[in-house]
């Protein structure tokens, strides 16, 4: 998760559909989005993958994508032996893994295998730790058979799959995932919602002697801990967050910004969510 990002996925507001927004209340945003400033917020974005030197692939428009479609993170699991097709908690996303699968199979890339009911899983739960090792939260988009049948698809890799309790939280409405509470910024750092994670977790990172950066808790709910790594010691951040933002300075990160008002804060997903990375190195 912290390599040289080469390649990446991204689904612009546009071709998920913020034009017409009209589903905005059931899917969970906070108000009627702006297209406008969703779409520049996202061609920003972008650009900084771009001059970071990723090449951005782009998700083609569907009738089946929902606005969720631009948090291109959740809807399959990037490993070295191809793809793994998630089958999402929230069920208007199900039907962006095979929109997934698509892109993939232009690019060559294979499709290891995918997660099937009575599974649910979100690649937003799914952290690596290493190159061997992930851990998954187990929450309301992630189920514990979901999470079985990807330790069953990576097993014969010899990856092993760790299971972390997620908190309620805002209750089961409310879009929480493991990555909403932590962010792997180099191999050996991490960013954290300290108090939201399981005491479990917290220990399982210690015991690996990973340095934890607590993110500056009054940017909570503008998803200060959601911060993509471009590799290198670079990350994106968001703006609004300038108090974490400052943190990862001091602890010696290029941090690059944008606004994410419209794109993210609204629809509750952050740089990490907005992007699905295919390659690193």
């Amino acid at each position: 998760m912290t390599g040289k990002l080469l390649r990446v996925m991204v689904c612009s507001p546009r071709h998920a559909g913020w034009e017409l927004g009209n589903t905005w209340r059931e899917l969970g945003f906070h108000h009627a989005p702006d297209f406008r400033v969703a779409q520049a917020q996202h061609d920003e974005l972008c650009r900084l993958l771009k001059d970071a030197g990723a090449e951005v692939v782009c998700l083609p428009a569907s009738d089946s994508l929902t606005l969720d479609a631009a948090y291109t993170h959740d809807a399959s699991l990037s490993t070295d032996y191809g793809l793994i097709l998630m089958n999402p908690g929230k069920s208007n996303r199900v039907p962006e893994a095979r929109a997934h699968a698509d892109v993939a199979a232009q690019l060559g890339i294979p499709v290891l295998g995918e997660v099937r009911v009575p599974g649910n899983s979100e690649a937003g739960d799914m952290v690596w730790l290493d190159p061997r090792t992930l851990l998954i939260g187990s929450g309301y988009r992630t189920n514990q058979a979901g999470i079985s049948q990807v330790r069953d698809l990576l097993g014969s890799k010899a990856i092993e799959v760790l299971s972390a309790p997620l908190p309620y939280g805002p209750g089961p409405a409310a879009c929480l995932h493991l990555m909403s509470l932590m962010s792997m910024l180099d191999e050996q750092t991490v960013l954290v919602d300290l108090p939201w994670l399981a005491v479990e977790t917290v220990e399982l990172l210690k015991s690996r002697g990973l340095r934890l950066i607590a993110i500056e808790y009054a940017e909570r709910d503008s998803l200060a801990c959601n911060v993509l790594s471009l590799g290198g010691k670079r990350v994106i951040a968001l703006s609004e967050n300038a108090m974490t933002y400052q943190k990862l300075l001091d602890a010696g990160f290029d941090v690059r910004t944008f606004s994410g008002s419209e794109l993210c804060i609204n629809g509750s997903g952050g740089p990490t969510c907005l992007t699905r990375p295919l390659l690193r190195t």
